[in-house]
């Protein structure tokens, strides 16, 4: 790949210029979909689990946008899983009451199977999470917090960690390396769903890692790397290629979709059918609690028309869900409490629909 990482690029820079083929004359512009199981020996590469030219290619500009490197996985899930192998068995993980229900649901099936011990927490808390990460092997942040929206003091969090001597690893999936840089607060590992905003066209189901360029960071890419070729948690070629188209677009994408969820919160603010409104100030994803409960909550995501009615995040188009109808969703989130994805639609036809939903409920 060509090597455009120079520190003076801007991130909207990288996302278009990183993850290409060296040029030369004839040359294509755009890294290929590399369509093998088996390479010639004597190379750097011997069998198509160990690596890829077109998984390498997203990971040259997650990388460089976290500011550190990143691997590719067969799905979010399975880069938390990654993640999750840090943790020696029965060791102890801090985490969030709240957060992604993927997440609290594998934490507590290892729980009961004994294989590591769950403490839960209020990462809004940082005095009570400090004194949870005595003897604990690794803590788990989100920030903001899903769908709950909470917002953690992040360099507080890992500062507790470090000295605790924990292992601190943080989902940055909704804010994106455009919206904030966990590694640059100290995090040792960032996950991310690749689905949502990174590729942020619903096609793709992929996740990834990224550690920092440090001692302790290549160790722990090592591992999570024989992590991922052991486990055979490996993406396919064609969804990282359209992962790599995807992200091109990212800085676009989240500059206008941030700036619709924003209009949407304060016109939802005093709306007479919402309760409350969550949002952080920062971002595209929108939490509000709809009067009249869960019932009224499930009418709302059935009668829009732009808005898609989905269980997931970070596309182009705007979606949204009742997140307590999932089993696995924590029950620290309201039963009537609607998660918007805004997307990068006009925000008047957004707002139209959205408020006739919400009237008609």
């Amino acid at each position: 790949m060509a090597d455009h990482a120079e520190p003076d690029l801007s991130p909207d820079t990288q996302v278009v210029a990183l993850g290409r083929p060296q040029p030369r004359p004839g040359a294509a512009v755009n890294a290929p979909v590399e369509l093998t199981s088996t390479y010639h020996a004597g190379g750097d590469l011997d069998y198509g689990r160990s690596g890829n030219a077109t998984w390498t290619a997203f990971e040259e500009v997650l990388g460089a946008l976290e500011g550190g490197m990143a691997l590719l996985y067969a799905s979010g899930l399975a880069a938390i899983d990654a993640a999750l192998s840090l943790v020696p068995t029965g060791g102890v993980v801090v985490a969030p009451r709240s957060a992604y229900g993927g997440t609290v649901t594998t934490l507590t099936q290892r729980s009961d199977d004994g294989s590591l011990t769950v403490r839960w927490a209020d990462l809004t808390d940082v005095g009570a999470v400090r004194d949870m990460l005595p003897g604990a092997a690794l803590l788990w942040v989100e920030s903001p917090t899903n769908p709950l929206l909470e917002v953690c003091d992040v360099p507080a969090l890992v500062a507790a960690a470090h000295e605790a001597d924990v292992v601190v690893v943080m989902d940055n999936t909704f804010a994106t390396p455009l919206l904030q840089r966990p590694l640059a607060d100290g995090v040792d590992v960032v996950v991310h769903s690749v689905t949502k905003y990174l590729s942020g066209h619903s096609d793709v189901i992929l996740g990834a890692v990224v550690t920092p360029a440090s001692d302790e960071g290549r160790a722990r890419q090592e591992r999570l790397l024989r992590h991922r070729t052991m486990r055979g948690a490996i993406p396919g070629p064609m969804e990282a290629w359209l992962a790599v188209r995807g992200i091109r677009t990212l800085h676009l994408r989240v500059a206008r979709a941030t700036a619709n969820a924003g209009e949407l919160a304060r016109r939802l603010r005093g709306h007479p059918s919402v309760e409350r409104v969550r949002y952080p100030g920062f971002g595209a994803i929108v939490s509000i609690e709809t009067i009249g409960g869960a019932e009224a909550a499930e009418r709302v995501c059935g009668a829009t028309r732009i808005w898609v009615h989905a269980t997931s995040l970070g596309g182009v188009e705007s979606q949204l869900e009742r997140r307590r109808r999932h089993a696995n969703e924590p029950p620290t989130t309201p039963d009537n409490l609607v998660r918007l994805s805004v997307g990068i639609e006009d925000v008047d036809d957004l707002w139209r629909d959205l408020d006739a939903a919400l009237r008609k409920a």
